[in-house]
């Protein structure tokens, strides 16, 4: 494929009206007047090392259209990824013998209605073009890196561009096209490992060089590592730490959720739970972050107060929790039907002005966590956690690193962790593996629970 086809979004406006035309015929066909179509494309490529070589590099292109339709009170969606004339009327077609099948919605809402929704400018098109060698050639200066230094570098690179639309029979109509960047790098010695990871709309923006002497750097400081007795630390969570665990509380922000009282925030919103300094929003229009500006039923992201100085104050709203909370939806729900609702995507914590660096400086005893895995909840209501560190795990002691540590299991409360962070630094977009991309600081946090210590 020439280069220059990949510059351009896989999926106009202009594409996606003309097939909402063909979905609104067929349905017309079989007397329905109501009906939304969802649309994605994307098209992604991603390059992979091991052993301090590249050994794969893939690529793929997708496409789909949902269509939902509505009639008697009734709802139901079909999908299909062909967009010929007959697959689009075969999935209609579907959509309509689903919806007869199943039982009648008293509280179903009308279509959405068209609003203004402002475009967000998230399309790089040098990542959207990005070739194999181009990846290659980052990957290799940063094997280079970890090589050098006597370790072994696996990983990956990947850039692609995506596409999501919404439109329905009473005039919506909405695209977003986005295009972006992910790279990642474990540096792995004899018995420590470093590790690092980022993303971002525009490839330009990640330095898989400056990451891979970030990782390798952290896997030489670890290397012989000493075990010390678990207990309660001051710990330093580097963003991606900050990410994983704390961003595990975010779904329980749904007006769904609160409603089902399967949040932690049940008989709790508004009243003071985490430290002043604590201050949460949910904003898709962040420079730092990525995302669509309108939800599943087409409804414009508005930016969320989630947290206040420590107090929670706002939910996440879809259509139907809106209307029975007698309040405007916030842009945050799923494609109907669905049965959880809702929750904030654009997730964004304020940071403070502390480095990382000044943060160890102040700590005469602690623990620089670089990641969390394998988190796992304890007690949804006090949102205890469970989980381990990973890939640099470091004693402080004096102002200063002394030496990696084995790895420890943790069990930590959430509502504790948010009460007893005693520094922030500034805010950055944020990877990691167990939560959706953010944007975090690092945290120092005191009287953080570790439980015992790994074997590793």
């Amino acid at each position: 494929m020439p280069a220059d086809v990949d510059k351009i979004p896989i999926l106009s406006l202009d594409r996606s009206r003309e097939l909402f035309e063909n979905v609104q015929q067929a349905a017309h066909s079989f007397g329905v007047r109501d009906v939304e179509v969802l649309f994605a494309a994307h098209r992604g490529a991603l390059t992979r090392f091991a052993n301090n070589n590249i050994h794969q590099n893939v690529a793929e292109q997708g496409q789909w259209i949902s269509v939902r339709v509505l009639f008697d009170q009734k709802t139901a969606r079909a999908t299909t990824n062909r967009f010929d004339a007959d697959s689009i009327r075969s999935a209609v077609e579907q959509a309509i013998a689903l919806t007869k099948s199943v039982a009648a919605d008293p509280e179903l809402l009308p279509l959405s209605p068209p609003s203004a929704i402002p475009q967000i400018p998230r399309f790089d098109a040098a990542t959207a073009s990005a070739s194999p060698m181009d990846r290659a050639r980052s990957v290799a200066e940063a094997i280079r890196v970890v090589e050098g230094a006597g370790q072994t570098a696996a990983g990956f690179y990947s850039t692609g561009q995506s596409v999501e639309a919404i439109f329905n029979s009473a005039g919506l109509a909405a695209l977003h096209s986005e295009t972006m960047a992910q790279f990642s790098i474990t540096a792995m010695a004899e018995d420590s490992s470093g590790w690092a990871k980022e993303s971002a709309v525009a490839y330009s923006a990640i330095n898989p060089v400056q990451m891979a002497r970030r990782a390798s750097d952290k896997a030489r400081l670890s290397r012989d590592p000493r075990e010390v007795d678990p207990g309660r630390y001051t710990v330093i969570m580097e963003p991606a730490a900050v990410l994983d665990l704390v961003g595990q509380m975010f779904g329980d922000f749904s007006a769904t959720a609160l409603e089902d009282k399967r949040s932690f925030l049940t008989d709790r919103l508004g009243a003071k739970l985490f430290g002043d300094n604590i201050h949460i929003t949910d904003d898709v229009a962040h420079p730092l972050q990525a995302g669509v500006p309108f939800d599943g039923e087409g409804v414009r992201r508005r930016k969320l107060a989630l947290v206040d100085a420590g107090v929670p104050r706002e939910l996440a709203y879809a259509r139907s929790s809106a209307r029975r909370a007698g309040v405007e939806p916030t842009g945050h729900g799923f494609p109907v039907p669905n049965e959880i609702g809702e929750a904030p995507m654009n997730i964004v914590i304020s940071g403070g002005s502390t480095s990382i660096e000044q943060m160890i400086a102040s700590t005469a005893r602690g623990v620089l966590v670089t990641r969390f895995w394998y988190i796992r909840e304890v007690d949804p209501f006090s949102k205890i956690m469970t989980g381990m560190t990973r890939d640099g795990t470091f004693l402080i002691e004096d102002g200063r690193l002394t030496c990696g540590l084995r790895n420890f299991r943790f069990n930590q409360g959430l509502i504790e962790l948010l009460n007893n962070v005693e520094a922030l630094s500034p805010t950055v977009r944020a990877s990691g593996e167990e939560a959706f991309d953010m944007v975090v600081p690092a945290m120092k946090v005191n009287g953080f629970h570790f439980t015992e210590v790994t074997r590793f």
